[in-house]
C-alpha cells in the first residue's frame, strides 16, 4: 500500500474538516447530460470561475454499498482517483467534495460530442475513417491509467466520449476504480458491466490490470463489427460462454479488417489472462504500426455532434436479440441495447 499512502501524503496531505457545497446554489443547472446506475451528471455554470463544467454527484446508499466492501483498505474515493489523472485522452476533473446532502460530487469539464456507442450504432463517416485512431487514443487512456496504479474496472463504450471539435476520445467514469495492489486484486470483488468482463472477473479470481486489456479489446471487437464477440451476452448465464467459448474471429465479420489489427483484437480477448497482452503498452505497438503503415484517413467535412446525430447507419453485422437482464448482484451492469442492424 506504499503507492497509495505516498498518493494521499503528496495530493491531499491532513484530511481537515470538509467543508459542504450546496450544489442548487453554487451552480446554475442547465440541465441533465447523463445519468449510470450510481449518478447523476448536469451540465451547469459554475458561479466561481464562470466555467461551463459538468457536475456529477453520486448517489449516497449505493455509494456507501459500493464502499463497504472495501472497509479498512485505504480505497480512495471517485473523486480523489480523478483529481490525480491528467492525460488528453481522460475527462478532466476539476474538483470534488461533498454536498449539503453528504453525496460526493465531482466538477469536470464539460465535453461537447457523442459517446462511444452512438458511433458504433451509426458507423457513419466519423467512425468508419478515425475508427483505428479512436482504438489507439483509448488504448493510451488506459495506459496512463495503468502506469499511475489503478484498475479501471469498466471499460466499454459508454464510458468514452468523442469531442465534437476535434474528435478527441475522453474516457470517463472512475466509480469502479482500484488500485492496482494485492489487496486488491483479491479475489470476489465482480463489479462492470457484464459482456465486457473478463472471465477470471466473472469467476471471482485474481485480477490484475489485464482485466482491462480484455475490456478494452471487447470494445475494439465491437467497434469494427457493431456486435460482441460471443451470442447473446446480456444476462449472467449467456455472459458465462466467454469463459469456455473462444471469441468469433473479427475477420469473418469484417472481411476488410487489416490482418495485424484483426490478430491484436483477437489476442486481447483471450479467455485466460495469461494469453492475452500482458499490458496495454504491449497492445498498443501493433496497432500504432498498423496505424502508421495505413496511414491517417481524411474525413470529407467535419461532423459536428449535431450531424453526427443524424446520420444514416448502414447494412452492418446483426447484433444479438436483447435478452433480459437479470444481475445477479446490483453492481453487475448489463450492456447497453443497441437498435437492430437494417
Amino acid at each position: 500500500m506504499s503507492f497509495l499512502k505516498q498518493l494521499f501524503d503528496n495530493l491531499f496531505g491532513p484530511k481537515d474538516e470538509v467543508e459542504k457545497v450546496d450544489i442548487a446554489k453554487r451552480f446554475e443547472l442547465y440541465g441533465r447530460v447523463g445519468q449510470g446506475s450510481m449518478s447523476k451528471v448536469w451540465r451547469a455554470k459554475d458561479s466561481h470561475s464562470g466555467r461551463v463544467v459538468a457536475v456529477k454527484v453520486l448517489d449516497y446508499e449505493k455509494t456507501l454499498r459500493l464502499e463497504s466492501r472495501f472497509v479498512g483498505m485505504e480505497k480512495p474515493t471517485e473523486g480523489e482517483i480523478a483529481m490525480t489523472l491528467k492525460h488528453p485522452n481522460i475527462v478532466q476533473t476539476l474538483e470534488h467534495g461533498i454536498t449539503t446532502e453528504d453525496e460526493q460530487f465531482l466538477v469536470m469539464e464539460y465535453v461537447e460530442g457523442v459517446s462511444l456507442s452512438f458511433l458504433i450504432d451509426v458507423q457513419n463517416d466519423v467512425m468508419l475513417t478515425k475508427r483505428l485512431q479512436f482504438i489507439i487514443q483509448l488504448g493510451e487512456a488506459i495506459e496512463f491509467f495503468h502506469q499511475q496504479h489503478w484498475i479501471h474496472r469498466d471499460i466499454c463504450p459508454r464510458n468514452v466520449l468523442i469531442t465534437d471539435e476535434d474528435h478527441q476520445v475522453k474516457l470517463i467514469d472512475f466509480g469502479l476504480v482500484v488500485p492496482n495492489t494485492v489487496t486488491f486484486q483479491a479475489p470476489g470483488n465482480r463489479t462492470g458491466t457484464a459482456i465486457y468482463m473478463a472471465p477470471e472477473l466473472i469467476k471471482r479470481q485474481r485480477t490484475d490490470q489485464r482485466i482491462d486489456i480484455f475490456s478494452f479489446a471487447v470494445t475494439c471487437y465491437e467497434m469494427y463489427t457493431r456486435r460482441y464477440p460471443w451470442e447473446g451476452g446480456e444476462t449472467l448465464e449467456m455472459v458465462l460462454q466467454h469463459i469456455n467459448t473462444p471469441a468469433e474471429d473479427i475477420r469473418k465479420l469484417c472481411p476488410e479488417i487489416d490482418e495485424q489489427v484483426a490478430e491484436t483484437i483477437m489476442k486481447g480477448l483471450k479467455a485466460h489472462p495469461d494469453d492475452r497482452w500482458s499490458t496495454m503498452t504491449e497492445m498498443l505497438d501493433p496497432l500504432r504500426e498498423a496505424h502508421q503503415r495505413l496511414g491517417i484517413p481524411k474525413l470529407p467535412t467535419k461532423t459536428t455532434a449535431s450531424e453526427t446525430k443524424k446520420a444514416a447507419a448502414p447494412k452492418v453485422a446483426q447484433k444479438p436479440k436483447p435478452v433480459e437482464i437479470k444481475p445477479d448482484e446490483w453492481m453487475f451492469r448489463p450492456a447497453e441495447k443497441k437498435p437492430e442492424a437494417e
